[in-house]
């Protein structure tokens, strides 16, 4: 790990994972959860596919797809108040216990549709107790002028997860079967729960009075306040038109284009596999260095129209060469766009709000994620997958424009990370009150 550190990754990350045990450890959880959660994607689709067809992967897509848009905001408010490592652990708890019964019911021959949708539900409600405390707790573990450098650290590792992922899966499955797919998912996340019990831990907070009147204040507080920042409305309204078309522009539209160019099973591993390699590139060295060109604001608008057009010649191309070589480019620029804006989003984030904040913006892109597919399947009965492919890239490319659009946003992403530091609070107080401190999370893990 230390030698492919000074090997591959800039100074100032390699600083900041020397400097910071608790942001290893959180790495580390994050890859095992992404892999599991990759492995899972491959292999509990092909089970119900085989098993019980078209209209089975219909139904079980469809019950996760809602199960995810309440789920997420509804547990949003734990995070705000709860210890986010004890959080972290015990959701990941319960997501092991799930692994291992999908593997006993596997292993059994038991197959029912619905048993494995409610099973879903559960995972989606333990991922979505899991997942807003991860991504708020990084920028709580390091100072303000290493979270773009940790940033960088974390996309970087999920990039490289997200190529060893599906091939790891991929090749279980073909040699040892589903039962032992869903084993070593269930041995990746109980991987992942064993490092998360390393995380700095915060002392559990005092138990206050409420009940579902508290919840219901805190989840509708944060949902207000999403939508009452004029520059956090924007921006996620904007984020939102843009994944209606980047979602399958850079999923589900892949395999379609790999078949309508008649090309062999392996070509849509090289073509996922290149998707993935320009965002390893992307996220390393990227961002870095174009903002340090180019200023924050020309390459989050900029990268994000590039990889819009580069998108529509994938859509475009006959060549399998060029496919391959689109598919790198907008990974390069998806990795350092995305990377430009969010230590800031982070940093101004209240720290009473953030993880209720990342949750209601996870609920938007699962709306986008359902709408996106849709609109693709209706364009598909009119038009062929060239024309299809091509138009999404474009529209991508026309919507990231909005950010033109979004008040504030060009100020905001020329703010220097200690001027950013709590600045939705200072400039909009009467949307957030100061409230009881959260807890905090941040305590020195030993030298490892």
């Amino acid at each position: 790990m230390n030698h492919l550190a000074h090997r591959l990754l800039p100074s100032d990350a390699r600083d900041a994972l020397r400097a910071h045990p608790a942001l290893r450890v959180l790495l580390l959880t994050d890859v095992l959860v992404l892999l599991a959660e990759l492995g899972a994607a491959v292999v509990l689709p092909w089970w119900i596919a085989s098993r019980g067809g078209a209209a089975a992967i219909a139904a079980f897509s469809v019950t996760v797809a809602v199960a995810a848009f309440f789920i997420a905001p509804a547990l949003s408010p734990f995070g705000d108040r709860l210890c986010k490592a004890r959080q972290i652990t015990r959701g990941l708890a319960v997501l092991v216990a799930v692994a291992a019964l999908l593997a006993v019911l596997s292993f059994a021959g038991v197959f029912h549709v619905a048993l494995l949708a409610a099973l879903a539900v559960v995972q989606v409600a333990a991922l979505s107790f899991v997942g807003p405390p991860r991504e708020a707790l990084l920028a709580e573990l390091v100072a303000p002028a290493q979270l773009p450098a940790a940033l960088r650290l974390r996309k970087t590792a999920l990039a490289a997860g997200g190529i060893a992922g599906p091939l790891m899966a991929g090749a279980v499955l073909g040699a040892a079967g589903i039962t032992a797919a869903l084993c070593g998912y269930g041995v990746l996340l109980a991987a992942a729960a064993l490092a998360a019990t390393r995380l700095p831990r915060a002392a559990e907070p005092v138990r206050r009075q409420g009940g579902l009147a508290r919840w219901w204040g805190e989840l509708r507080a944060g949902l207000a306040a999403k939508w009452q920042v004029p520059m956090e409305r924007g921006w996620t309204l904007v984020n939102f038109v843009v994944w209606v078309f980047q979602g399958p522009a850079v999923g589900l539209l892949i395999p379609l284009k790999v078949q309508a160019l008649g090309l062999p099973g392996p070509w849509l591993g090289f073509a996922l596999g290149a998707l993935s390699a320009g965002v390893l590139v992307g996220s390393a060295f990227g961002a870095e260095r174009l903002v340090r060109r180019l200023g924050r604001f020309r390459v989050r608008v900029g990268l994000g129209v590039l990889e819009g057009l580069a998108l529509a010649g994938v859509g475009w191309t006959a060549s399998p060469q060029l496919l391959l070589a689109g598919l790198a480019l907008a990974g390069f620029c998806n990795a350092a766009m995305s990377l430009v804006g969010a230590t800031h989003r982070a940093l101004a984030l209240p720290r009473d709000y953030r993880v209720r904040l990342i949750a209601a913006g996870s609920m938007t892109t699962q709306v986008a994620g359902a709408l996106g597919p849709a609109l693709v399947g209706m364009a598909l009965a009119r038009h062929g997958v060239a024309a299809v492919y091509t138009a999404w890239g474009l529209l991508m490319a026309a919507s990231v424009l909005g950010f033109l659009l979004v008040p504030r946003f060009r100020e905001f992403l020329t703010l220097g990370h200690d001027d950013v530091a709590d600045w939705y609070r200072r400039e909009y107080p009467a949307v957030f009150p100061a409230g009881p401190p959260a807890p905090a999370d941040v305590r020195p893990l030993p030298s490892a």
